[in-house]
């Protein structure tokens, strides 16, 4: 086309300069339509675009619940745990569904739920509330005779059992039954001794010194008798009688139970020799497992309720008389001594049992006693906080803004029955989640808010990297 108005153009004006003019006017005409026809009418309008011709849409990842580390472009199962990957919320769905208020946008500890993520958190609330709370400690052990009312029937002098009065293990004896008859020829030389001295002593009536030196020898006889077991009874049936014998009978010093025969007749003895081992099982021991979260409520006088499985629906009553200081590193227990009345003789040693102790908590979550001041404590629902660690996260519900919670963390006591005390973190009368505060924290963590698995800085841990 150019060559073609070149030759008409030639042929009007030969003149060179008027040739080079034309020629520079067509070229611009030219380049001038090209450009234009390059233009689209979108360029050509001068109206701004809006936010969505802007931002190009955005691709549908699938994730999964229990992973959110897990992040794949089309539906399918979790490799960690096989459960059916759900679609990742995009940022147009976390804020209609989410987000409701740009002002609590920009604070990090809250989340505003939208009408139909209320509906599927349905979160309950329940108040901060100062209440007296109890609850019931139940421990577990064995019961054990007590150890202070163990002694043993022993030969106090050298000789051979001629006859055992108690020939069988678990007879109960009464203080003063004869329990062994024992042969012993160094006992008829100390008898002879104290009949001679008797006998000297009733001799000598005017001599005040012999006299006195003679009641010297007859009391040296008889304490050597007591020191070998006989009573005041034997010693003055001796003395009446003035014969000797080289058999003694030796009584039971207390009443219990034979836990142990030690010895057979006929066996030789000597003086220490161990024949019967005896309990008094009118008090016995219960000796209860704690383990270390339950030390901090047990206390020594407290009362505790028993229950056997002998005895169902028995309740026998007693009080902790001891708790031990050391740990058992096999058990991680520690034992707790719990002294009842047995009276009746029902409960038996290694017997099990059930302990159960009402214990009050007090307003710095520590045992509730008689002396303390009535200072209720600060509690929430067990099924309230988030506990990972040393932390532990609560939702608040925002007074006077529906659907709208904040995340903080509180500092808690130990846990008592259907509760938790609270020490720092939560005020009386605030409403804090109880049911649903595991979606709220998702929800969080989604957003790269802190959460329960997240401190602060909204990095959100993923799965497994602390295993």
């Amino acid at each position: 086309m150019l060559k073609i108005l070149k030759d008409i153009l030639a042929k009007q004006y030969s003149h060179p300069s008027k040739i080079f003019v034309i020629s520079l006017i067509i070229i611009v005409f030219l380049m001038g339509y090209i450009f234009r026809g390059c233009l689209t009418p979108s360029h050509m309008n001068n109206e701004p675009k809006t936010m969505a011709e802007q931002t190009p849409p955005q691709k549908q990842i699938w994730t999964c619940s229990m992973h959110p580390q897990i992040k794949q472009p089309e539906p399918g199962k979790c490799p960690l745990c096989g459960m059916d990957l759900i679609p990742m919320p995009t940022m147009e769905t976390m804020d209609h569904d989410i987000h409701s208020d740009k002002q609590m946008m920009d604070d990090n500890t809250l989340i505003t739920l939208s009408p139909k993520a209320q509906k599927l958190i349905e979160a309950q609330i329940s108040p901060v509330e100062r209440k007296p709370v109890s609850f019931e400690l139940r421990l577990f052990g064995k019961i054990k005779y007590d150890e202070t009312s163990v002694s043993y029937i022993t030969a106090w002098m050298p000789g051979r059992i001629d006859r055992l009065f108690i020939d069988y293990t678990g007879k109960v004896v009464k203080k003063g039954d004869p329990m062994v008859l024992l042969y012993s020829p160094e006992l008829v030389t100390s008898q002879s001794e104290l009949i001679q001295a008797k006998m000297t002593l009733q001799k000598i009536s005017d001599s005040q010194d012999f006299k006195y030196t003679a009641m010297q020898t007859v009391e040296a006889a008889r304490e050597k008798l007591r020191l070998w077991g006989l009573t005041e009874k034997q010693i003055h049936n001796i003395e009446k009688s003035g014969k000797t014998t080289d058999k003694v009978t030796i009584y039971a010093p207390m009443s219990g139970t034979v836990i142990k025969k030690e010895a057979i007749e006929g066996m030789y003895v000597q003086t220490g020799t161990k024949i019967y081992t005896m309990a008094d099982l009118s008090n016995i021991w219960v000796m209860l497992d704690a383990y270390e979260t339950d030390i901090p409520w047990l206390l020594k006088g407290q009362k505790v309720k028993i229950s056997t499985e002998a005895y169902p629906g028995e309740i026998f009553e007693g009080k902790i008389s001891f708790i031990d200081p050391f740990l058992n590193k096999k058990t991680r227990t520690v034992k707790v001594r719990v002294n009842v009345s047995n009276p009746k003789r029902k409960l038996k040693p290694d017997m099990f049992a059930h302990a159960f102790i009402s214990v009050s908590v007090s307003a710095h979550g520590k045992v509730l006693t008689g002396s303390d001041m009535p200072d209720l404590p600060l509690v929430i629902p067990a099924s309230a906080p988030l506990i990972t660690g040393k932390r532990a996260v609560v939702y608040v519900k925002v007074p006077n803004k529906k659907g709208v919670y904040e995340g903080r963390e509180v500092v808690l006591g130990p846990r008592a029955g259907n509760y938790y005390v609270v020490l720092k973190g939560l005020s009386q009368d605030e409403m804090v989640v109880t049911n649903g505060n595991f979606r709220i924290d998702s929800a969080m963590q989604v957003l790269g808010k802190p959460s329960m698995m997240s401190h602060g800085n909204g990095k959100v841990m993923e799965g497994h990297q602390n295993h």
